[in-house]
């Protein structure tokens, strides 16, 4: 048995502390320095909670991807069906084990479940448009930017506590 392979699963009620606990330490404070992917520098607060990962689980077309390896979670990702197209989120590797080849695998696999199981032809995501490295990351996996642009939601503790006033979204597509 190969120990580096990843195990996908779909999340139950039972894995929502274990998520909001991983994407936690993928993106907020100093245990995200650890990984390529923390928001530290933009984004104090929250960046998920029990109540937004329950919602996801128990929408229809709307799935949260677990990646396992012996047994441990190691990354997650939300894929939904929404306006029309696949959508991708909630995206978090372990912030030790960045940069190892698991966000591709996690990738694809959503790809397929959008593809395959949800019927859609396009994969759209969000990313807020200051993370040039992370837009790259995107853009050499086949994605495009759009050039649209969503507000950053201020005021909304849920999406985590601003550090800066000039945050906000760019969709990002790709044809799947």
């Amino acid at each position: 048995m190969n120990d580096r392979a990843l195990n996908f699963r779909a999340a139950t009620a039972a894995d929502v502390d274990a998520i909001v606990a991983l994407v936690e330490s993928a993106y907020r404070g100093e245990a995200s320095r650890a990984g390529w992917t923390t928001e530290a520098d933009l984004l104090d607060g929250r960046r998920t909670g029990a109540d937004d990962v329950s919602a996801q689980i128990g929408r229809p077309q709307s799935r949260i991807l677990l990646a396992e390896r012996q047994g441990r979670l190691v990354a997650c990702a939300h894929v939904a069906v929404e306006d029309g197209a696949g959508y991708f989120g909630m995206f978090a590797v372990a912030p030790c084990l960045q940069g190892g080849g698991i966000g591709r695998q996690v990738l694809a696999e959503a790809e397929r479940i959008v593809r395959e199981d949800y019927g859609q032809a396009l994969m759209r995501m969000t990313v807020i448009d200051l993370r040039e490295d992370l837009i790259a990351w995107y853009q050499r996996r086949g994605y495009r930017r759009t050039g649209v642009h969503k507000p950053f939601p201020y005021g909304d503790e849920r999406f985590g506590l601003p550090r800066r006033g000039d945050l906000r979204f760019e969709v990002l597509e790709k044809a799947l």
